[in-house]
């Protein structure tokens, strides 16, 4: 049986309506975890761009190891709440649930013009045939990928001045300060290109993820775990494990939406001017911080490094006893 034969078998065009509401209400889900998760988010930046305003103290790692330990992200957070109140947790939030929204509204449209509306299976997973099965699990990816790329792509111009918000704490700049003014600001100084700084280790870290932990998912669901609970707890697991594998992507793109804005935080020596993604992908190689802000919890300095400024602390002195 062709692939064409087989589709209409495996499953049906959910209601457009039920699908709009559907839409809607995991939109206002999204929007409501975003916002109350965004101050951790708002720390993991600051993180990423390798800036440390509280100075580690020593300790030791999980494996008992003598180690300078840096603050955790709650740590962190408390510190952004000092200097800038509670509601400055939430610098860079209105851009960030723009981009959520835009992405939702487009993402779907473009889908259905592609001729990839929602489906649904009108039968059991079980009762499928392996043709079925694969026949709807590449419908579904491809129908994954294009909602990924155009949400990226339409939205990344608020994710460049959500996270250009954000860096501003490091020197206290308010050059982003609006939506609209911001925009306008990137267009004034780097033209188009601006809008879209940092977008392909974005697209290549988001989309590799997705193909790669469907594949393996439907791969080991297929010939190794036959218990349908199971496989669901495989998916999720399987998706984190490639997220963190492509994590430093995602870092390279925020470095690189930082890096050379006339920032504090995009120059050295808080940050080198970048000329690409890839000259900075290749300098946090070689400096070895491609995971650098990936942990929240057990963060440990690299070296001891010279203060940024004269009001930091400076970094204890490491015992190895």
């Amino acid at each position: 049986m062709s692939q064409a034969n087989a589709t209409p078998t495996a499953y049906h065009i959910i209601d457009d309506e039920a699908q709009q509401v559907n839409d809607w209400i995991k939109l206002g889900l999204r929007i409501g975890v975003a916002s109350a998760l965004h101050p951790f988010e708002y720390a993991k930046v600051l993180m990423q761009i390798g800036f440390e305003p509280i100075a580690p103290v020593p300790g030791r790692t999980i494996f008992g190891r003598p180690a300078l330990v840096l603050p955790n992200i709650f740590t962190y957070t408390g510190y952004i709440k000092n200097i800038d109140g509670f509601t400055g947790l939430f610098r860079g939030l209105s851009p960030k649930l723009a981009g959520m929204i835009l992405s939702s509204c487009v993402s779907e449209k473009v889908a259905d013009r592609c001729g990839l509306a929602a489906v649904e299976l009108p039968k059991k997973d079980e009762e499928l045939s392996d043709e079925e099965r694969y026949t709807f699990m590449v419908r579904q990816l491809s129908r994954d990928i294009v909602l990924h790329t155009t949400g990226i792509v339409v939205s990344h111009p608020l994710h460049v001045v959500s996270v250009r918000m954000m860096a501003q704490f490091v020197g206290k700049e308010v050059k982003y300060k609006s939506i609209f003014g911001s925009l306008l600001t990137i267009w004034r100084e780097e033209g188009i290109l601006g809008f879209f700084s940092g977008l392909f280790p974005r697209l290549i870290a988001d989309l590799a993820c997705l193909i790669l932990a469907t594949s393996t998912t439907y791969l080991v669901n297929k010939h190794i775990i036959a218990e349908k609970e199971h496989q669901v707890y495989f998916g999720s697991f399987n998706t984190f494990i490639w997220a963190g594998i492509l994590y430093p992507f995602h870092l390279v793109s925020t470095c690189t939406i930082v890096s050379g804005t006339g920032l504090a935080a995009g120059r050295p020596p808080i940050m080198p001017l970048y000329n690409n993604w890839v000259h900075c992908y290749k300098n946090l190689k070689r400096e070895g911080d491609m995971k650098r802000g990936s942990s929240v919890f057990f963060r440990y300095a690299k070296k001891v490094q010279k203060p940024i400024y004269d009001s930091r602390a400076p970094y204890p002195t490491l015992k190895l006893y």
